[in-house]
């Protein structure tokens, strides 16, 4: 039995580990794992930014992967304490979002403002029980190569999003969206997909 096999097997182990990465009923970890661990663990492409307000809940059992000349705007928050969170080349993330892994971003990828993937959902099943201390469960969010996702969008946990995919902004995505569509609303729906023959977009 490997290392991390043998942690997870046992819950006092596991607890003791956790808690030497994060504070208790923090999501943020400590200083030493942030200075010392992490930049060992999660790999940086050439160029790629990471303005110096975004909040970085990454934890080293995890990956955290940044493409060459991707950017991370300002007052954004990616956390990996869940999930993986790869972000691809070029892509950018833009003021104030929140990235909660499980999440895959493509290529060449735009965010506007104040968008939401997080991939983690609260347990609620227990009614007798606070829904903070329910187990959580994560679902992967995935995004194509060269989408554009609108400003005040939220992504729900267990979404696909294509490729050359528009979400409009404010738009709630609770299902997969197809290659080269254009959706909006809450729930999204399909507005237009790209015609290859015409080479147009046709309403839906």
């Amino acid at each position: 039995m490997d290392l991390v096999a043998k942690i997870k097997s046992s819950p006092v182990l596991k607890k003791k580990v956790l808690w030497s990465l994060m504070p208790a009923g923090d999501s943020r970890p400590r200083r030493w794992v942030r200075v010392f661990i992490n930049p060992l663990c999660h790999k940086r492409g050439k160029g790629a930014v990471i303005r110096s307000t975004v909040r970085r809940d990454l934890l080293p059992f995890h990956k955290f992967m940044l493409g060459k000349k991707a950017v991370i705007e300002d007052f954004s928050v990616v956390n990996n304490g869940m999930g993986n969170v790869i972000i691809g080349d070029h892509s950018f993330i833009g003021l104030s979002n929140v990235v909660i892994g499980p999440v895959e971003i493509g290529h060449r990828v735009i965010l506007a403002q104040h968008v939401v993937l997080s991939g983690l959902n609260h347990g609620y099943e227990d009614a007798a029980v606070p829904i903070k201390d329910q187990p959580c469960t994560t679902r992967p969010i995935a995004i194509g190569d060269d989408s554009w996702i609108g400003a005040n969008v939220v992504i729900t946990a267990g979404v696909t999003i294509g490729k050359h995919v528009v979400v409009a902004a404010g738009s709630v995505v609770t299902k997969d969206v197809s290659d080269y569509s254009i959706v909006g609303g809450n729930p999204a729906r399909i507005l237009k997909r790209y015609n290859f023959e015409k080479k147009v977009w046709e309403k839906m």
